[in-house]
């Protein structure tokens, strides 16, 4: 997903009140941007940090810059971070129909929120095979641990443990069920669950797999040019 253009640097001044930061530009002005985050965004929004916007073409937003990547510590050093989570379900499709995710069929035609469920959720991604497959997209950005192992969720998800049992019924009724995590990292080499943020979401997840829900992930390149999806790290639950 190329970015409409290069992004515009900046220094992390505070991250407030879910979906507000405070940036210093190189020249010394500051500002308030929009952050495309509700997570805790733990770890990935430290104080001082280089970050990079985008400025929307909307002249009628409040806030014109939209914070898209920050420069975070890592177990090999400071790496780049995606940390809008508006944008893994975009990625995800990318991905899907330039064959980039081999467990996925890049020829099936392509729904995105799909009304499905007792619980009246959308599905991000509907690949209508035989059975239809239910893909559920989730962004990570979570790296605690030096082994470069990512988490997620970064704190409780009650929305996440729902969408786990509207997939797990999807292979009940006999179609295919995919949890998808694009991790927005270049120095992940795994995933995990964060059962110490969730434990509920922790038990859900290893629940849903035994029931048949597939779990993948895949990692990014990031650039302040553009963010892609790269290839699939190992799911370790």
């Amino acid at each position: 997903m190329k970015f409409s253009a290069p992004l515009q640097p900046a220094i992390l001044l505070r991250r407030y009140k879910r979906f507000l930061a405070d940036v210093q530009f190189p020249d010394g002005t500051e500002t308030t941007v929009h952050c495309p985050n509700p997570g805790a965004m733990l770890g990935v929004a430290p104080t001082g940090a280089r970050c990079w916007l985008s400025l929307s073409s909307n002249k009628n937003r409040k806030l014109p810059y939209t914070l898209e990547i920050v420069e975070c510590p890592g177990p090999d050093g400071p790496t780049l971070v995606g940390i809008n989570t508006n944008l893994p379900n975009r990625l995800a499709e990318e991905a899907i129909s330039a064959g980039l995710i081999g467990e996925l069929d890049a020829a099936a035609p392509l729904r995105r929120e799909v009304r499905y469920g007792e619980e009246k959720s959308r599905i991000d991604i509907l690949l209508e095979t035989s059975p239809p497959t239910w893909v559920e997209v989730k962004n990570c950005h979570l790296l605690r641990r030096d082994d470069g192992i990512t988490e997620f969720p970064d704190c409780v998800t009650t929305r996440g443990a729902k969408h786990l049992r509207e997939l797990s019924s999807r292979v009940a009724a006999g179609d295919r069920a995919v949890l998808l995590f694009i991790v927005q990292r270049t120095d992940a080499t795994g995933f995990s669950a964060a059962a110490d943020l969730d434990p509920a979401y922790a038990a859900g997840l290893t629940e849903a797999m035994e029931q048949g829900v597939e779990v993948l992930a895949y990692d990014c390149d990031i650039s302040p040019e553009e963010i892609t999806v790269r290839g699939p790290i190992p799911v370790i639950v």
